[in-house]
């Protein structure tokens, strides 16, 4: 277990604010736990409950890579670039702070609750142009296999971040396995269970539980019941300007 990093759901910290619920993975907020302050440049992932009319008001950031990931529900996003947009269960969205940037999020449904997965990278350089771009991600896609959401090339499948990460989504049924190799074999790999139960090394893993490795240029993942994961593979190593 010298390279791995067990995350179990009821670890993570937790906030509720009555309009918000929030689990934390990484200190956030008034959560602080010294040892879980990031993983290599993933600095945050929070999974998030808003309820019906609420949201977050406008409020600034700048360098730092920001990705929503509607569960369910919908999320009103606005911005000082001019976009405003709503997302639903389906797309994935990715912001670029940069040189900084005001913006809001919402759940516009008077009945329904949004639940989304906010998370945080570290950018591999500071100060760029703010960018905003969203897309629609298809379930067929992964099913049994792994879809590509996120990568740091503009014309790869995914919303594009300025960081050598990749994300990945599957949907694996009963019994099935899968097999991921790393895009860059220095990178490390975080996999959060959004749902089901896994066995990755011989570790299980039920829903809302995550694991971070590295040193390590593949990995298999073993499906006990139908499950849905994320896989973040990102470097371990923090940009020049944090060290």
């Amino acid at each position: 277990m010298e390279n791995k990093i067990l995350y179990k759901a009821d670890t993570r910290g937790y906030a509720n604010h009555g309009w918000l619920k929030s689990h934390h993975t990484f200190s956030f907020a008034n959560y602080r736990n010294n040892d879980r302050i990031h993983f290599g440049v993933l600095r945050v992932l929070n999974d998030d409950n808003v309820a019906a009319g609420m949201g977050f008001g406008t409020h600034p950031h700048d360098n730092m890579e920001i990705i929503s990931i509607p569960l369910s529900g919908s999320l009103e996003h606005k911005d000082s670039m001019g976009n405003g947009t709503i997302i639903r269960q389906g797309k994935i969205q990715a912001m670029s702070a940069g040189t900084g940037v005001q913006h809001s999020e919402f759940n516009p449904s008077e009945t329904e609750e949004s639940k989304f997965l906010q998370i945080w990278l570290f950018p591999n350089k500071l100060n760029v142009k703010p960018r905003y771009d969203q897309i629609q991600i298809n379930k067929d896609d992964r099913h049994n296999k792994w879809d590509q959401i996120l990568s740091p090339n503009p014309e790869d499948k995914g919303v594009w971040i300025n960081q050598n990460a990749w994300f990945h989504m599957a949907d694996l049924d009963t019994g099935k396995e899968l097999t991921y190799d790393l895009k860059d074999k220095s990178n490390g790999i975080f996999l959060f269970v959004l749902e089901g139960q896994i066995t990755i090394d011989d570790i299980t893993l039920d829903k809302r539980d995550a694991i971070g490795f590295w040193n390590q240029p593949n990995f298999t993942v073993h499906a006990h019941e139908n499950s849905h994961i994320l896989v973040m593979e990102v470097p371990m190593e923090l940009p020049e300007y944090l060290q």
